[in-house]
């Protein structure tokens, strides 16, 4: 018998098979993806699949404006010969079918290459194939499975989204419907026997009704849909017991106002989705502060150079104004969009794109944020002041990210999937006992053991606490890409740390030069070499030492961890170790220098007396206790002396270590099973920084960003090291502190309510206040510990 394709993913399958509808599918997977698409009206993904050329009617001629390139070209973010990258706002994505549809948009066109959804902020970033496709292509894709993007005049201007409110007119209409229903139910309440009382009070009943009827099916209609959402995809999620009790108290209620027998519980239900509402607008409030205040005062502490007047100057990163002219040297990071001045270089893109291959422009070619310059110095106009959501978003993007999944947010998982399944098993066994007991109090324990027995305080204890600890290191110049680093942090046991720019300060170098007095032209061929070099030791001599004129030079190359080489009026120049020059009567001098020769002769030395960071000494004597120290050094053993009288004795040191060499070391020490965290300074220890379970960039004056760190600090925080490690710990301890507050909560209201001791609205107040009080909770908590910072 010749097997059928599955009807979702097309997979030939002799085996047996999954028939619905009359469709055959080749797993479970592929069948509960299909029913997914059914129920939310969106099987026009299987159409839109074999006839991708057919375009639905509703939106044909819709967004025939994508094809102006004037409009095009303000809403893409970056853009190549073969591709381009747009990140559009879609209202309608709400849950994790959402998410896989969304990024499976490779199998509906080819031409997608890649897809990211952005679940909290609600977008997506398209990357597709712009010679064989187009952007009113993509929208007309999103459009006709369902997920129409939104774009509007403010996405051209790259303003910031509306706020969206609607937890606001849900709060609103529960309170307002809240406190009328209890307005109404005084005269049952008090059981006031006067004629008119009597006579309207079922008028008042009907109103209570009618009053309650927003408030299930608009106020607290997130619980229904979430929970409904849950037991699509099997899953018990935490709304499952909520949008019960809910629905248990509407049915109940509505049941005795229709028959006749009784008031209900109106004022109940009411105040239940009332303060369950002002519990999450308290959360949404404080985490919403939390990452607001991180993402502003989190921009990276890098620098820019400046040319103006002929002159460079190094100006904070944000000084950048459009028409500014900017020197972006090797391996420096382009801020923001601009048009090419230099002749021709490479730049690759891979922090943007991910795509690894250099890409050529030319002079008057427009080049893109985040790229990174490979090819010398090269100089650029500004189009547009720099993003720093957009420096975020390239730090924070899911390529650069190391596959470490949170174990608390495994733990949260488990404990809400196990902990909804017990919670539901109380009620029913309670309710059971209670109806044979007394009747009366079955609804309300039922009730009140849905509400007050929530896991919801348990999933809050992990985000509020690595949520604070973020925003607290930000405002110390700890700066971390995301909370799981903080994780990380508490599980380190080795630290190692880059010598050069890292333990030691760019900015209070002496330098000294001997050897063959430097003519004024072989200043000026140096400067000009240097001039394109990001090495603190570059840079030094740099800014320092040579007072010249700059040349335009050709052929440069910087080789890392041994030096850059260039050709200056077709005369060759290197600078660098002593090895890369061919330097034979410095090969055995140990000083921290930089070897200068021209056309392969060695012309003389820059010895370069480095000085150490204020408090260098204290750091290693703070770590000794808890972890293995090494250094790990590009330079020669020049320094080895002084550093053995101020490191603990145990210190590993490694001298004349290449890229290659201090990544290898990371991955032998972990296959024994040690957590490293290195330290450095982002140029030549980028490999060992992706490598390592946590790297850190210290970051002094220079405008080098890499995706590979974890998080960047600021130099002059260079002696916090130690307190920032022991405050990771001490959060994970809060953490598990807030677990056990809330476990015991939870026992304790779960006792009064199987108990009959307590109302469904009691319940419905303290179940918000547990989550308040976690928040609260590891709130202070953290502020309290992260005084030890000073």
């Amino acid at each position: 018998m010749k097997s059928q394709p599955c009807f979702h993913c097309g997979t030939p399958c002799d085996d047996q098979r999954i028939t619905i509808e009359e469709k055959s599918f080749c797993c479970f997977g592929c069948k509960t993806v299909y029913e997914i698409l059914s129920e939310n009206d969106m099987t026009c993904y299987y159409d839109f699949e074999n006839n991708p050329g057919a375009i639905p009617v509703e939106i044909q001629g819709k967004y025939d404006y994508l094809e102006n390139e004037s409009i095009v070209s303000k809403l893409i973010e970056f853009e190549d010969d073969d591709f381009q990258i747009v990140t559009l706002y879609i209202p309608h994505i709400h849950c994790s079918s959402c998410i896989w549809v969304l990024e499976n948009l490779q199998r509906l066109n080819q031409h997608v290459i890649s897809s990211q959804v952005n679940f909290p902020k609600k977008t997506i970033r398209l990357h597709y194939n712009s010679k064989e496709s187009s952007l009113k292509e993509m929208v007309i894709l999103l459009s006709s499975i369902g997920y129409e993007p939104y774009i509007s005049l403010e996405d051209t201007e790259h303003k910031t989204k509306a706020v969206d409110r609607t937890i606001y007119y849900k709060l609103g209409i529960a309170g307002f419907a809240f406190g009328n229903i209890m307005f109404l139910s005084f005269p049952e309440y008090f059981e006031v026997s006067e004629f008119w009382l009597e006579k309207y009070k079922y008028v008042f009943r009907w109103l209570m009704l009618f009053f309650s009827l927003p408030v299930v099916f608009y106020a607290a209609s997130d619980y229904f849909v979430s929970a409904y959402k849950g037991l699509k995809s099997k899953l018990l999620n935490i709304d499952v017991p909520i949008a019960l009790g809910i629905s248990v108290l509407f049915i109940r209620s509505s049941a005795e106002v229709i028959f006749d027998v009784g008031t209900g519980f109106f004022d109940s239900l009411s105040g239940l989705v009332f303060f369950l509402l002002l519990g999450k607008f308290f959360q949404h409030k404080t985490y919403n502060f939390l990452s607001f205040e991180r993402d502003y005062k989190s921009y990276f502490p890098i620098a820019v150079t400046r040319i103006k007047n002929k002159k460079e100057e190094n100006i904070e990163i944000y000084d950048v104004q459009k028409g500014d002219r900017l020197l972006i040297r090797n391996q420096e990071l382009i801020p923001t969009d601009g048009i090419l001045i230099s002749s021709s270089t490479y730049i690759d893109y891979s922090f943007v794109t991910g795509e690894s291959k250099p890409v050529q422009k030319h002079s008057g070619d427009k080049i893109f944020a985040g790229g990174k310059q490979l090819q010398g110095a090269v100089e650029m106009e500004v189009l547009a002041s720099v993003s720093q959501s957009y420096l975020t978003q390239l730090w924070t993007n899911d390529v650069f990210n190391k596959e470490n999944r949170s174990s608390f947010q495994s733990l949260t998982d488990g404990i809400s999937k196990y902990f909804t399944i017990a919670v539901i098993s109380i009620a029913v066994l309670a309710t059971a006992f209670w109806i044979f007991f007394d009747p009366s109090k079955a609804l309300s324990v039922f009730t009140a053991v849905l509400i007050i027995a929530c896991p919801c305080a348990i999933a809050l204890a992990a985000p509020f606490t690595l949520g604070n600890m973020l925003r607290i290191f930000g405002k110390n110049k700890f700066y971390l890409k995301n909370a799981q680093v903080i994780e990380q942090l508490s599980k380190i046991d080795m630290a190692v740390f880059d010598k050069t720019g890292t333990i030691t300060s760019n900015l209070e170098n002496e330098v000294l030069y001997e050897g063959n007095e430097l003519t004024i032209e072989q200043k000026s061929a140096l400067k000009s070499l240097l001039r394109n070099s990001n090495h603190p030791l570059s840079r030094k001599i740099y800014d320092q030492v040579l007072d010249a004129e700059t040349v335009s030079i050709t052929n440069f190359q910087e080789i890392l961890g041994k030096g850059v080489q260039a050709e200056v009026n077709e005369k060759s120049i290197k600078a660098g170790s002593s090895s890369f020059v061919n330097s034979k009567e410095s090969a055995l001098n140990f000083d921290t220098s930089v070897h200068v020769s021209f056309e392969d002769e060695y012309t003389g030395k820059f010895t370069v007396k480095n000085s150490y960071r204020k408090g260098v000494e204290k750091v290693f004597d703070s770590l000794e206790e808890d972890y293995d120290i090494a250094i790990l050094s590009g330079d020669n053993e020049g320094e080895k002396e002084y550093l053995q009288t101020i490191l603990p004795e145990n210190t590993q040191m490694y001298f004349n270590q290449k890229p290659e060499d201090k990544l290898s070391y990371i991955k032998t020490h972990q296959e024994k099973g040690k957590q490293l965290l290195m330290v450095g300074d982002g140029l030549n220890d980028s490999g060992a920084l992706a490598q390592s379970n946590v790297g850190i960039a210290i970051s002094e004056d220079i405008n080098v960003f890499s995706p590979a760190c974890d998080a960047i600090l600021d130099a002059r925080k260079f002696n916090k090291i130690p307190k920032f490690l022991q405050l990771s710990k001490q959060s994970i301890k809060v953490i598990r502190q807030a677990f056990l507050l809330s476990l015991v909560y939870n026992l304790v209201g779960l006792y009064f309510a199987v108990t009959g001791q307590l109302s469904p609205v009691i319940a419905a107040i303290l179940m918000p206040l547990s989550s308040i009080s976690i928040v609260v909770f590891t709130t202070i908590t953290t502020n309290l510990i992260s005084k030890k910072i000073k």
